[in-house]
């Protein structure tokens, strides 16, 4: 079969591989769509999370059961839990995947959906209604991931909500927070096409540069716009930081003290999944705006370049195999 796999920082290939055979306990999958994710381009950057290699890369898809296994049958469509977490350890026993002592995520721990097949322990999938498109259901991972940083900040009602970065973890927390009916929304990006793309799609504001919003949610990944963050926040307020930094910050712990500021990690998602796919259909209309053109699995690489370059149009990239 057709697989897309990273074998060293900076080397990404597409080659034929062996198809996969599931052990005692995993299903068998056909994959239909599968999303890049930043943390993807992340990885292939800069090889942080290389822990086996080669190893498909890959972590958000939907895709069709081709076997009966355990609790699923032949024809049921999926989607995962994109965490591979051990189970045992007091955080996993607390029911906090994300805090796993052992965690690692599918397409690094073990191969990923960037592949016409994939295996996957069953305890990671959870059936999707038929009714659900493929594109959409696609998207239940990165989406539950944004819901996590929105429940993480939790805003009062009627308070502006600054979301820096307009990423697809940035633009599915706008489309959450406004289906919610949270805000108003105030954006900000680098990008100003992008971050256009999502005010269109919410109805959202870009953000003026005298805008003091109690609450914020950094998608960036950005020393430096954490940094303006952590000074444009009002007294008393919470930042909420999910994006995967590169560098370390130097800051003034003072300024944290002083302001009462708090900083909030948010680590993939806890126990989202489920109401992530609930919120899926009646966003889909929204989620869709923000989805680029498709491409296939010999267009990942060219695909990896051109959405760290910012020149991909939409925010969030699918592969149809």
């Amino acid at each position: 079969m057709k697989a897309v796999r990273l074998h060293a920082k900076g080397d990404l290939r597409v080659e034929d591989v062996p198809a996969p055979v599931p052990p005692p306990g995993w299903a068998y999958l056909r994959v239909t769509r599968a999303g890049i994710c930043g943390s993807d381009l992340h990885n292939f950057r800069t090889g942080q999370w290389i822990t086996r290699a080669p190893s498909i890369a890959g972590h958000e898809f939907t895709g069709v059961v081709l076997e009966d296994s355990g609790a699923f049958k032949s024809g049921d469509r999926v989607v995962a839990d994109s965490r591979f977490w051990c189970g045992a350890c007091a955080a996993c026993r607390d029911g906090r995947h994300q805090l796993c002592v052992k965690l690692g995520f599918v397409g690094e721990a073990c191969d990923g959906c960037f592949a016409e097949e994939i295996v996957l322990p069953e305890k990671l999938l959870w059936k999707i209604p038929d009714h659900l498109p493929d594109d959409i259901a696609a998207t239940a991972e990165p989406f539950a991931v944004a819901l996590h940083a929105v429940r993480r900040l939790n805003p009062k009602r009627g308070k502006p909500v600054l979301i820096a970065g307009c990423g697809p973890i940035g633009g599915f927390a706008a489309v959450i927070l406004t289906h919610l009916g949270h805000g108003p929304l105030l954006l900000a990006d680098r990008n100003s096409e992008r971050a256009q793309l999502v005010a269109d799609t919410t109805g959202a504001t870009v953000a003026l540069p005298d805008a003091r919003p109690e609450f914020a949610i950094d998608a960036t990944g950005s020393i430096a716009s954490l940094r303006t963050l952590i000074d444009t926040v009002a007294p008393g307020g919470t930042i909420a930081l999910v994006g995967i930094s590169h560098g370390l910050l130097d800051l003034d712990p003072n300024i944290l003290v002083e302001r009462e500021l708090s900083l909030i990690g948010c680590h993939a998602f806890h126990d989202e999944m489920a109401d992530a796919l609930a919120l899926l259909e009646p966003c889909a209309s929204a989620i869709r705006q923000l989805l680029a053109p498709e491409i296939t699995l010999d267009d990942v690489p060219a695909a990896y370049a051109l959405i760290a370059a910012g020149q991909i149009e939409g925010l969030k990239t699918l592969i149809r195999t």
